[in-house]
């Protein structure tokens, strides 16, 4: 068990040697992009909310 607990970890190391890792301007344009993407999806959400709800109120009286 010992044995293939450390072929496991030496295998991680070696593939984790072969990632190439983002920059920090890399890092910080991707997040830029996902915090701008969940704004623009939480406001379309919401204005589609505001819509249904308010037929919803017209049909129902």
């Amino acid at each position: 068990m010992i044995g293939k607990t450390s072929e496991f970890l030496g295998n991680v190391k070696a593939e984790l040697k072969k990632v190439t890792w983002p920059t920090k301007k890399d890092t910080y344009a991707s997040t830029i992009v996902v915090i701008v993407l969940v704004m623009l999806c939480a406001a379309f959400l919401g204005g589609v909310d505001i819509i249904l709800s308010r037929l919803i109120r017209l049909v129902l009286g």
